[in-house]
């Protein structure tokens, strides 16, 4: 394997609009166009440096509340701060020695994990095991 190309999260049909608001307004995001086959079953893609996620309609939408993306931030105190005033509630984790986190809910309730990108926070620098163990 070489890497991620994208994360899929799942949205309620229509929320496309909402989901612009808070991946562009709230993270900062830029949108990606759909292919035209694609762009034809709702959902909308963004993107922000190497970092591609997607939301895809899903006509029975259940949120995402353990499975998550977990993304690296190079400013995770002014990401808590603009998320804190916009309404979302940054939820820090310190289970993982070394490691600054915090959690997020999306306007659907899909959670997100974001990480700061110092080095001395960077779980690749981990021993696998105390990540799953961590994150279970």
């Amino acid at each position: 394997m070489l890497g991620i190309d994208h994360v899929q999260l799942a949205i309620p049909p229509g929320s496309e609009d909402e989901g612009r608001r808070f991946y562009i307004g709230v993270l900062g995001m830029e949108e990606v166009p759909k292919p035209p086959a694609l762009a034809a079953r709702g959902g909308v893609w963004f993107k922000s440096g190497q970092v591609q996620l997607h939301l895809g309609v899903e006509a029975d939408f259940r949120p995402a509340s353990k499975a998550h993306p977990a993304i690296l931030v190079a400013d995770l105190d002014g990401l808590a701060s603009k998320l804190h005033l916009s309404g979302y509630e940054p939820i820090w984790d310190e289970a993982i020695p070394g490691v600054r986190r915090f959690y997020a809910a999306d306007p659907f309730g899909n959670r997100l994990e974001f990480i700061g990108a110092s080095r001395d926070s960077r779980l690749s620098d981990i021993d696998p095991v105390q990540k799953i163990s961590a994150q279970s």
